[in-house]
């Protein structure tokens, strides 16, 4: 055979049809997993708006997330928390308080929506969880900080998340939020 030219390989077979199903609904986390998507994801944006730096929140997050939200984007979605100084990381000693059970939608999405029980204010969170590759990344987020209501532990209805926008359909779909001020989703 000549230097350069091609090299026969095997022939290459067409996916079956049972290659082709969708991918398994992925299967709800234990309680401890839960506990530290909570927390993690509450501490990367503390982190971030510690430093000004969305970086890491972002990298940390699903593909979608990445490409619907730039560093930037992120920065202006969370200022008005910023300007408020806040630090988070007391919430590492309370449990988080889930108002909705932990539930996978239609699309296996992971949601968690509920709130830290801190001191003199609650951190409240709606957050929806991708799974790629086998690991639950962030897809959208909507956070705020506000004194506790006796009423109502629950977020009310006002604040919207945006959430994936397909890539071959320019449709949304929105999680409806709860008091979380501050949001972000893959777009």
């Amino acid at each position: 055979m000549a230097q350069g030219a091609p090299k026969k390989g095997p022939k290459k077979e067409k996916p079956s049809a049972a290659q082709h199903k969708a991918a398994p609904k992925p299967t709800l986390p234990d309680a401890y997993k839960l506990n530290l998507l909570i927390r993690s994801t509450i501490i990367a944006v503390n982190q971030a708006n510690q430093t000004g730096n969305y970086t890491v929140l972002r990298e940390l997050a699903s593909p979608r997330f990445r490409k619907g939200n730039s560093k930037a984007q992120l920065a202006k979605i969370f200022a008005a928390l910023r300007k408020r100084n806040l630090d988070l990381t007391p919430i590492m000693f309370f449990d988080p308080k889930l108002v909705t059970a932990p539930d996978i939608d239609a699309s296996g999405m992971l949601r968690l929506t509920g709130f830290m029980p801190t001191q003199p204010e609650q951190v409240l969170f709606d957050l929806a969880f991708e799974s790629v590759e086998g690991k639950w990344r962030l897809f959208g987020i909507a956070i705020d900080v506000q004194p506790p209501d006796t009423s109502a532990q629950q977020p009310s209805a006002k604040a919207k998340e945006t959430v994936a926008k397909d890539n071959k359909a320019a449709q949304r779909k929105e999680i409806p939020a709860k008091k979380p001020k501050a949001k972000a989703g893959a777009k």
